[in-house]
């Protein structure tokens, strides 16, 4: 149990370090762009297609209109995933605390806790009935086989 719950937790803080990456989208590679979730490697290459053509994205708005597919409800998500035009997000978009993000986390890890420690007591519990159940049978065995010899030696009564 104790190595499950270390695994969570590096797993916890692995993913974090991914979820809390700003990428700036004049100064990324395909590799970075690919990391903002809502960005697959489609809009990512319109992205560098159009800023190796045209150049550097002066804001939100050149963005959006120059790339295809980038409009203002997608610009939301994809600044409050982390991604930037010249080191700023997008005015207006909810950026999410990264309290927020770590305390779900937080919560996500004391579940899984909670249900590795339930799942190994419902094993201890199978276990103590096992054992509980054949000893009954240890105990029969045990008996007949005293009265096998009981029947072979009459004297040992």
């Amino acid at each position: 149990m104790f190595k499950k719950l270390m695994l969570a937790v590096a797993t916890l803080i692995a993913t974090m370090g991914f979820a809390f990456a700003q990428v700036d989208v004049n100064k990324a590679d395909q590799a970075a762009l690919d990391s903002v979730k809502g960005l697959g490697p489609a809009k990512t290459k319109a992205i560098l297609d159009e800023r190796n053509k045209n150049g550097e994205f002066k804001d939100w708005a050149d963005l959006e209109k120059r790339v295809k597919g980038i409009g203002a409800k997608s610009a939301a998500k994809l600044s409050e995933a982390g991604l930037q035009v010249n080191g700023k997000a997008l005015d207006g978009a909810a950026a999410k605390p990264a309290a927020d993000k770590a305390a779900k986390a937080d919560k996500a890890g004391k579940a899984e806790a909670k249900a590795d420690a339930k799942a190994d007591a419902k094993a201890d519990m199978k276990a103590d009935k096992a054992e509980k159940a054949a000893k009954p049978a240890d105990m029969k065995a045990a008996d007949a086989g005293k009265a096998a010899d009981a029947k072979k030696d009459p004297a040992k009564k």
